[in-house]
């Protein structure tokens, strides 16, 4: 039987991308296997977003190449952003990869596959994709369990133009997908189990621009539709663009959470203009107080990049400032990362290391001091949690306001519980991040 072995790299839209490969495969009778050593193909899915996100791609590649190495006469695939950015010098470089394809072009590497495994195909059955399909495999994790969750990617590259970013390079012009391709991957997820759709794109707020009059937040109302008990939550809201529209549709919809992940990566005008985006303080300063009372409860995430070219100690001053006067639900950081062929590799006044580390080491420090107060206002609250995995008598569990992989979690010591379950937990004790509660009755 022929297998393969895939490792997924960067975010949750490359996760997607990954999840559709799999399943062009099995469609060929082509299974995945989470050893690679039972594997005849590895295949990486890379990441070239930032610096440490191409080390760990280079780092997966090389680990594969000594197991390819050990274990001949397996084939190794490497496809994604990295691929897209650097093809022509990982082959170079690393000679022992087999292929290399960019983005968007899982027919090619099915049909490749196809053709390196015939021989071993012609004696396989068909099997039924629930019992062939494992979740695709993340960096780091030994074991890959399935979750209760499903990323739904309804757009594809960028027409932002921010200047530090390559995403537009890689993945070219937004293009939306057609919304019965969407509801349909939407309504196989709920059928299968999932719990909880995370819809993702560069950027959500630009999904339906090509379309005569069908946009976000009328996707939103034909999700909510459908039949079954889950919920849905929004990555990677562009913050110029949000809209009342937007808003009161997320307000009005039960099954939407009232979680809004908007990056605003800097405060400042002066860097904004740097940076290729729009705003400023006192226009993102009433744009969330503007949530705020659209949408009651409303949790409010966002990033910042600290120690981009050029910004001050004022500059960082200030955006400190703004997230402490504003105190969002959740924040999350990144220092400067130059990235070549980007606008932004040529600009002068690059800040050292140590400055940026520095910069950003007191950002996440104030925001864990916020982060820690609006927690312990939750003890002794009870709130609905979704239980993404259990394990001997602990649940790891998650309120609306907490997204996965990012956020923090609620601990359950308690309780019958299984993974899937949607349940009221009480929260009696907190950290900076994390939330420790018992099922309530």
């Amino acid at each position: 039987m022929p297998k393969v072995h895939l490792i997924s790299l960067g975010c949750p839209k490359n996760q997607v991308d990954s999840e559709q490969l799999l399943k062009k495969l099995a469609e060929r009778n082509i299974y995945y296997v989470s050893n690679p050593d039972e594997a005849d193909i590895i295949m990486i899915n890379t990441c070239g977003f930032i610096e440490a996100a191409k080390k760990e791609s280079i780092d997966e590649i090389l680990n594969a190449v000594r197991l390819k190495s050990e274990k001949s006469p397996k084939k190794l695939l490497v496809y994604g952003c990295l691929a897209k950015r650097y093809g022509e010098e990982l082959k170079k470089e690393i000679p022992e990869i087999d292929a290399l394809w960019g983005v968007a072009e899982e027919d090619a590497i099915a049909d490749y596959c196809s053709s390196a495994l015939a021989p071993q195909r012609k004696h396989t059955n068909r099997i039924s994709l629930n019992t062939i399909l494992e979740p695709v495999q993340k960096s780091g994790q030994d074991e890959f369990h399935t979750t209760p969750y499903a990323y739904l990617k309804i757009g594809e590259g960028c027409d932002r133009g921010c200047s530090y970013c390559a995403i537009p390079d890689i993945r070219g012009h937004y293009k939306s997908s057609a919304p019965d391709q969407v509801i349909a991957s939407a309504e196989e997820h709920i059928r299968s189990g999932i719990k909880e759709l995370i819809v993702v794109a560069q950027d959500i707020t630009a999904y339906g621009s090509e379309f005569e009059s069908y946009d976000l937040a009328r996707l939103l109302r034909d999700l909510a539709s459908l039949s079954g008990d889950f919920w849905i939550r929004l990555l990677y809201l562009y913050p110029t663009a949000v809209n009342d529209r937007l808003l009161e549709t997320i307000a009005s919809l039960d099954k939407v959470c009232n979680y809004i992940d908007m990056p605003l990566q800097h405060t400042e005008k002066n860097i904004l203009k740097l940076m290729g985006r729009g705003g400023s303080r006192i226009f993102f300063e009433k744009l969330i107080r503007h949530i705020r009372e659209i949408i009651p409860g409303v949790v409010l995430r966002s990033t910042f990049i600290v120690g981009f070219p050029q910004e001050t100690e004022t500059d960082f001053s200030n955006m400190l400032e703004f997230a402490r006067w504003m105190k969002l639900d959740r924040l999350g950081a990144f220092t400067y990362s130059r990235e070549e062929g980007t606008e932004a590799a040529g600009l002068k006044g690059n800040l050292s290391a140590s400055i940026k580390k520095t910069r950003y080491n007191r950002l996440m420090a104030m925001q864990a001091g916020i982060s820690l107060a609006k927690n312990k206002a939750l003890i002794g609250q009870s709130f609905r949690a979704l239980v993404d995995e259990t394990d001997q008598g602990v649940a790891i569990a998650r309120l609306y306001s907490q997204a996965p992989e990012i956020d923090g979690v609620v601990i359950i010591r308690n309780g019958n519980v299984s993974k899937g379950d949607f349940i009221s937990v009480r929260i009696d004790r907190v950290a900076d991040y994390d939330l420790e509660g018992t099922v309530a009755l």
